[in-house]
């Protein structure tokens, strides 16, 4: 009988350093959303990847960042948190920012966070540099921690990614499989339409809105034909956001709703329904209920 093997594996690294990306690319589908805006993941999102007779169950955490907020110091706990409880972690950097003081900090961080879980550095976006470059790169991060093992990739093109897949799934635990085969996530569908529906309000708002809002699927019906009715509300924190969320004439929240629902519709293979409502809920970063929406803990806030 074949030996199966499953595991988790965490991607650590500075806000768009290219986690969600790589954990798409992996995955082979969309479960964690890609913006051009920094600290767009807030919940640690679970994908699963089958590669031969393993299976690979990437953490994509929240980038890590000095934290401002209640909201960001919940978010950098979580993505700690992840690496804990993971059997492998991937520390991402990108190849043309190169060894920034973010990257250093979190490297440091990983003699406290990592025991003796193995730690894989991963260069990224190596298409934006020549190679001697990468080479220096990757030997002076090398010296500042005993990484397992160095990959460099293109997580957008995929450049790499096969070798690391290689590599990860020959390096989890022997053991049964985690989830069924086909799954690809182990978040409730009400809660990554919730994040799909959040992404593209992120890139099509610009400035600080993106972060003073949030996401929630209300409700959710299953319909007779094998339609689903979603209804979501976005909640924003002051009362001149709303107005910027809607657009002239609800142009935008329009435009956002069918962006929305045509990525719903692709993801789950059947039809959407989507209703959007723009509340007014100025406390919601203080409001322990919209915490547990995301996925994180609101004690983990505390200064």
């Amino acid at each position: 009988m074949t030996e199966t093997r499953a595991g988790f594996v965490a991607l650590i690294g500075e806000p768009n350093a290219g986690k969600s990306t790589l954990l798409n690319q992996m995955v082979g589908a969309k479960v964690s959303i890609v913006t051009h805006k920094v600290q767009t993941t807030r919940a640690r999102i679970r994908g699963i990847a089958m590669h031969e007779d393993s299976q690979v169950v990437f953490v994509d955490t929240p980038g890590i960042f000095r934290p401002r907020r209640r909201l960001d110091r919940s978010m950098v706990k979580a993505a700690w948190g992840g690496a804990a409880d993971a059997d492998l972690i991937l520390l991402l950097i990108e190849a043309h920012r190169g060894l920034t003081d973010g990257a250093q900090s979190i490297i440091d961080s990983l003699r406290d966070h990592a025991g003796k879980t193995p730690v894989a550095l991963v260069i990224n976006k190596i298409d934006r540099v020549k190679a001697e470059q990468l080479l220096e790169l990757s030997q002076q991060v090398n010296e500042t921690f005993p990484f397992a093992r160095t990959f460099m990739i293109s997580a957008e093109k995929g450049y790499g990614c096969g070798d690391l897949m290689d590599w990860l799934a020959a390096e989890v635990p022997a053991g049964p499989w985690l989830y069924p085969e086909d799954q690809v996530a182990d978040l409730p569908m009400r809660m990554i339409a919730a994040e799909i529906t959040r992404e593209k309000l992120t890139l099509r708002l610009h400035e600080e809105i993106p972060y003073q809002l949030t996401v929630e699927t209300e409700a959710w019906e299953e319909k007779k034909d094998g339609s689903a009715r979603v209804d979501q509300i976005v909640y924003v924190a002051r009362p001149g956001h709303k107005g910027i969320v809607l657009g002239k004439g609800g142009e935008t929240i329009k435009a956002v709703g069918q962006a929305a629902r045509a990525e719903m519709v692709e993801f789950m293979g059947r039809n959407v329904h989507l209703f959007l409502q723009v509340k007014v809920r100025e406390n919601w970063l203080e409001e322990s209920e919209r915490y547990s929406e995301m996925g994180l803990d609101f004690r983990d806030g505390d200064a």
